[in-house]
């Protein structure tokens, strides 16, 4: 694969995450029972980013849960022989809550998808919304995400990959080409 651009460094990510945050503030008329959870593995970095980030605006300290969707994916049978199955942890009640649901790239919607899966078998939420840094289209399911960082029109030869410094030691968002 070879590099086709970087299209966010540090700084860009982070005034997207605040950005997000303020919408998510407004969206919601304050921060009163919701929840973030986070997709592993690059949902978990920007729901606690933006946990901070609510709670330098609001002075209120959001839960975040963590939430790994390996068995629920549709293609598990392709992803890997013996696939690596890592917890998840939520740990408030959801049943008539609000959650933000995280996550680092929106593509086909296969992957929410299986997270709203995931999530339904912990409670049902009065409502779900969706936080992604990256929306790169083609989707396949009708998923559209609530807040955005940033769309990025890509081809299909293209990978998106997202770096944070908690799982990756950078924080970039990178196209590739295959």
């Amino acid at each position: 694969m070879n590099l086709k651009s970087v299209i966010m460094d540090s700084d860009a990510i982070d005034r997207a995450l605040k950005r997000m945050a303020h919408e998510i503030i407004e969206q919601n008329k304050g921060l009163d029972n919701l929840y973030l959870v986070g997709i592993r593995t690059r949902g978990v970095p920007i729901a606690q980013r933006l946990q901070g980030y609510l709670k330098s605006i609001e002075n209120i300290d959001i839960p975040v849960g963590l939430l790994d969707i390996t068995l629920y994916r549709d293609d598990l049978t392709t992803i890997a022989h013996q696939p690596v199955i890592k917890s998840s942890s939520i740990n408030f009640e959801l049943v008539g809550s609000r959650i933000v649901l995280c996550d680092d790239v929106l593509y086909t919607g296969r992957t929410v998808r299986a997270a709203l899966e995931a999530l339904l078998d912990y409670g049902r939420p009065k409502e779900i919304q969706l936080c992604v840094l990256i929306d790169r289209g083609h989707r396949e399911l009708p998923i559209k995400a609530n807040y955005v960082g940033k769309n990025v029109p890509t081809s299909s030869d293209e990978i998106i990959k997202v770096c944070f410094t908690e799982t990756d030691e950078e924080d970039s968002v990178k196209i590739w080409v295959r």
